[in-house]
């Protein structure tokens, strides 16, 4: 059985670590060649040697995607690299360093930078590749979005949360844009996952005991567990299916 992404290009964002990693390591074991995203180059050595140690191709470029020209670069260097891009994966996000507080304790810098990543920033390298998939006919936009804007914690991580909830409506919007030019438009969205970023948080522990607490299965997420979803929605298997949320958190949100 041929790898279910052979040949296909593919930009995977924020990629240097945690779930980003996940995906990258997956992808190119079905054969995706990958141009990897990263605010810290040296962060995402050791990622990059893996991939290679495999002898995939990959190409890794250092962009803020609340930056617009850095966008703009993304599109350019994968055009330069490969001469075109097959699947989009918008995982960069601000999450590591994040601490859970009451809602009205968040500063306005806080939501600022936050949404200029997490929502802005996902927007405008869309609005950068996009152009991309048009000319070639098609595409696969695979954003991740998270279950924290439907779970009782959310007043906790509440610009992110909210940032995440925008995700789910950039999602439905672009899936009814661009579907005249064939082009997919999904979202993944995990519960509370075992990255270094949640790792970081004060009281893993607890914030995974409580997490675990409204699953249905009764575990810790990895991210190993949200590879599986994202490689089907960027694969053929998921030619007909555009603009939904597909939640992997253990069966804590139920639609």
């Amino acid at each position: 059985m041929s790898p279910v992404l052979a040949d296909k290009v593919a930009i995977i964002t924020g990629a240097s670590r945690g779930l980003g990693k996940a995906f990258a390591l997956r992808f190119v074991e079905e054969g995706a060649k990958l141009l990897l995203t990263t605010t810290d180059l040296g962060r995402a050595e050791g990622t990059v040697k893996e991939i290679k140690a495999k002898g995939s191709e990959v190409v890794v470029m250092k962009a803020d995607i609340s930056i617009e020209r850095d966008t703009k670069e993304i599109a350019e260097r994968v055009m330069q690299e490969y001469g075109r891009v097959d699947i989009l994966v918008n995982n960069a996000a601000i999450w590591y360093g994040i601490r859970a507080k009451p809602w009205d304790m968040w500063t306005e810098e806080e939501w600022d930078r936050i949404f200029s990543v997490n929502v802005k920033g996902t927007w405008m390298v869309c609005k950068a590749v996009v152009p991309l998939m048009v000319k070639a006919g098609k595409g696969k936009i695979v954003n991740i979005a998270s279950n924290v804007a439907r779970v009782g914690g959310a007043h906790v991580f509440m610009p992110y949360a909210c940032g995440k909830g925008a995700i789910y409506t950039m999602t439905h919007a672009l899936a009814h844009a661009l579907g005249s030019s064939n082009i997919n438009v999904n979202a993944v969205a995990p519960g509370f996952t075992a990255t270094e970023a949640s790792l970081d948080m004060s009281g893993p522990d607890k914030s995974f005991k409580t997490a675990v607490s409204g699953q249905s299965i009764q575990r810790r997420e990895e991210p190993e567990d949200l590879v599986g979803a994202v490689l089907f929605l960027a694969s053929p298997d998921s030619d007909f299916i555009s603009g939904q949320v597909l939640y992997v958190d253990g069966g804590t949100v139920m639609l």
